[in-house]
């Protein structure tokens, strides 16, 4: 046993539906059990790989409130997680972590107002609601990363500018150096390149563990900063 907080997970498929739609994601159907190795994991794939679907339920099945917050959190607007949390039980570490957070892009603004209604004279709220959208997204995730906590963020560039990114790679890695663990589902070839991070890519149907330099993320971008008017010459001359 290793020194992260959730070592891995197992899924009960008897507890899934049998028309579920997580039964039709290839790259999640095809796995009984997953195993973490490194402080800082990164799920990559395309759109609908299932890479969010996992990390969700992942969250939910931790303790998260499944549109994110700490795990004091706890509210519903809309009901949209899988059973897969139901079926799935986490592998827990034998160390106690001392803080969390599930930072979802998409209920972003829903967790942000949550918070103040959460506030009180001992806590009073950050108003994340006064800042930009870039600005309040990176600071609420600074506000609750520290040392020794679990932090499991689904496309935490979504708001940020470059700049922002690399400033929220180097406190996810100063953090994870000090005992937190991260997984993360990103598609910025910025946060890829954190160091000594695993990266598993959803694609072709399977989870499979993939170099910084074949994912589509770093690839494209390369290709299109170094060949941009080739690029968008063979894009924007194709016929339909």
């Amino acid at each position: 046993m290793n020194d992260l907080f959730i070592q891995g997970l197992t899924i009960d498929w008897n507890r899934v539906r049998p028309y579920n739609y997580v039964r039709q994601i290839p790259a999640i159907s095809g796995i009984d059990t997953f195993t973490f190795h490194k402080p800082i994991t990164f799920f990559v794939g395309e759109n609908g790989s299932g890479k969010s679907t996992l990390l969700e339920a992942i969250a939910v099945a931790y303790g998260f409130n499944a549109e994110g917050g700490t795990k004091n959190y706890s509210f519903s607007t809309y009901n949209s997680h899988s059973e897969l949390c139901e079926a799935m039980t986490i592998s827990k570490g034998y160390r106690r972590p001392k803080l969390g957070y599930f930072l979802r892009a998409e209920s972003f603004y829903n967790v942000a107002t949550k918070e103040i209604d959460y506030s009180d004279d001992d806590h009073p709220s950050k108003g994340y609601h006064q800042k930009s959208h870039g600005e309040s997204f990176l600071a609420i995730a600074q506000d609750y990363m520290g040392a020794d906590g679990v932090y499991i963020f689904d496309e935490p560039e979504a708001a940020l500018s470059p700049q922002r990114q690399l400033t929220l790679l180097i406190n996810i890695y100063r953090c994870a150096q000090e005992g937190a663990q991260f997984i993360i589902v990103s598609h910025s070839p910025i946060l890829l390149g954190m160091p000594d991070a695993e990266i598993f890519s959803f694609d072709n149907g399977t989870i499979h563990p993939c170099q910084y330099e074949d994912t589509d993320s770093y690839v494209i971008t390369k290709t299109f900063v170094n060949n941009r008017q080739h690029f968008l010459n063979q894009l924007l001359n194709e016929e339909p």
